[in-house]
């Protein structure tokens, strides 16, 4: 019954703005966490962001202070508000769940993805 599901990506301008959507079911962020990630053309899928209830909301630096991640509880989404989006932003977005913990290796769950292009 788990299932996260990404969309929101697409073509944006370096500088502009764009949000993903990860709509889970088949769990409770009461007690799990949520993950987005993203994986750069050739290279290695890293962490951007957590939202758990035990750790809050957590950035890696380099997207710090230009993403943010919330939640509606109301439709089970969590969103991923990416502001100031540069060339380098240009991934594959993942989102994932596991326990309550943010940033342990365990995530699961995995999303399709969605791709995320800024031009310049």
């Amino acid at each position: 019954q788990l299932r996260l599901v990404e969309s929101g990506g697409g073509l944006v301008q370096a500088g502009g703005s764009l949000r993903l959507s990860c709509a889970y079911s088949g769990f409770s962020m009461e007690t799990y966490s949520i993950g987005w990630f993203r994986q750069r053309p050739g290279g290695e899928r890293e962490g951007i962001s957590c939202l758990s209830s035990r750790d809050g909301a957590l950035y890696a630096d380099h997207v710090k202070g230009r993403f943010t991640i919330s939640r509606d509880s109301s439709k089970n989404i969590v969103y991923l508000q990416m502001n100031s989006l540069k060339p380098g932003d240009a991934a594959v977005y993942h989102c994932a769940t596991q326990d309550i913990r943010c940033w342990p290796d365990t995530y699961y769950g995995w999303g399709q993805g969605t791709q995320v292009s800024v031009s310049s």
